[in-house]
């Protein structure tokens, strides 16, 4: 079997792993876990990826400060972070639900305000994020190099938010 053969299944096989660990839309015990490391990881700015960070937001239940490991993409010199798992997730509805304030860290913490991007302006933003974002294509039914044109049959799916600095503290 020749080494490309090789890669090919590899990756098909683990992101059948990642898939299996987010099954049903929602993290299981080990992603929860493995995202609790991130987090702390991505926060400190340790043996991580220059564009991964941790999200902070205040929870729309208990109000206590719920953080979440994220990548933050960049597309024509501003940034922003997607949904990988669609509308559905517990992130989403918290950053809806506190008016878009949120604290970003990485190294230090940055409060900012995360505004929704339209539906019908998401497809760039959500291809831009595949290329920035590896452990995210298992998740998003379209192949990063696919056109724009069959991004935007799914964008409306996967929540995009444009990061830009608080305007107002973060509580």
């Amino acid at each position: 079997m020749d080494t490309a053969a090789l890669w090919r299944g590899a990756r098909a096989r683990t992101r059948a792993f990642r898939r299996w660990m987010y099954r049903d839309g929602r993290p299981g015990t080990l992603a929860r876990a493995a995202n609790r490391l991130s987090a702390w990881q991505f926060s400190a700015g340790l043996l991580s990826p220059a564009r991964a960070i941790t999200l902070e937001v205040r929870g729309r239940r208990t109000g206590r400060t719920i953080s979440f490991p994220l990548v933050l993409a960049e597309l024509g010199g501003r940034h922003y972070v997607v949904s990988m798992l669609g509308e559905d997730t517990s992130w989403v509805r918290n950053v809806r639900a506190a008016g878009g304030l949120a604290v970003v860290r990485r190294r230090r913490a940055t409060p900012v305000r995360l505004v929704e991007v339209p539906p019908g302006e998401r497809a760039a933003y959500l291809k831009r994020y595949l290329d920035q974002a590896p452990g995210a294509r298992p998740h998003v039914p379209v192949d990063r190099h696919a056109p724009l044109a069959e991004f935007e049959a799914v964008a409306a799916r996967f929540p995009v938010f444009r990061v830009e600095p608080a305007v107002e503290p973060v509580r």
